[in-house]
């Protein structure tokens, strides 16, 4: 049976397209890449929510959905804005509809703000080039998401802001000495999500 995620990309158009010269691809068509590159027959839709008149997918929609992909973002939930809301907004139709979300750095932004985290800057200052010393929490070390990861490891990431306040049903299952929430479990209205500060993708 075909896979069928939705990835919904963080950036606004300016955004994307100035990725898209950089490294040829947008962070979402990236993203669909490595989603094809797991699973070949996988079928990926993209979305723009932070484009103004974007079309998004109502209930029903994502209901027809196995999966869900956010991507990360040059945009930063503090500064609020229609460009933030809307992806907001998004996220928790998507807990509400049950279809099981992952994110990465703004995905887990959106993730944690949606369910009522807080995002801001982060205070210890930047993350950049690679997050040293990711450690899973006691929670992580049996989670399928840090499955096979050593007591200690680095991964890609490039980030100024952090979730500050977990949402209420939040399990922190990795950090590090500049990052509390590095990979996290959000549950809230019926939905999983599975976010990570650091880049996988």
């Amino acid at each position: 049976m075909e896979l069928r995620v939705l990835i919904v990309e963080g950036n606004t158009r300016e955004g994307r397209e100035g990725y898209a010269e950089s490294y040829g691809v947008t962070p979402a068509e990236a993203y669909a890449r490595v989603v094809r590159w797991i699973a070949p027959d996988a079928a990926c839709d993209i979305v723009h929510p932070a484009d103004a008149g974007a079309a998004l997918p109502g209930s029903a929609a994502l209901e027809s959905y196995d999966a869900v992909v956010l991507t990360g973002s040059a945009l930063h939930v503090y500064h609020g804005g229609p460009a933030v809301t809307r992806q907001i907004e998004l996220m928790r139709a998507v807990y509400r509809s049950g279809v099981p979300a992952f994110g990465s750095c703004w995905g887990l932004q959106i993730g944690a703000a949606a369910a009522g985290g807080t995002v801001a800057r982060n205070p210890a200052g930047r993350e950049i080039g690679f997050a040293r010393n990711i450690a899973p929490t006691q929670a992580g070390r049996t989670h399928p998401l840090l499955a096979g990861r050593p007591a200690a490891f680095d991964a890609p990431a490039i980030h100024l802001d952090v979730v500050t306040v977990a949402p209420q049903r939040c399990s922190i299952l990795a950090q590090n000495g500049l990052t509390e929430i590095q990979a996290a479990e959000i549950m809230h209205e019926g939905g999983t999500f599975w976010g990570v500060q650091y880049h996988p993708e």
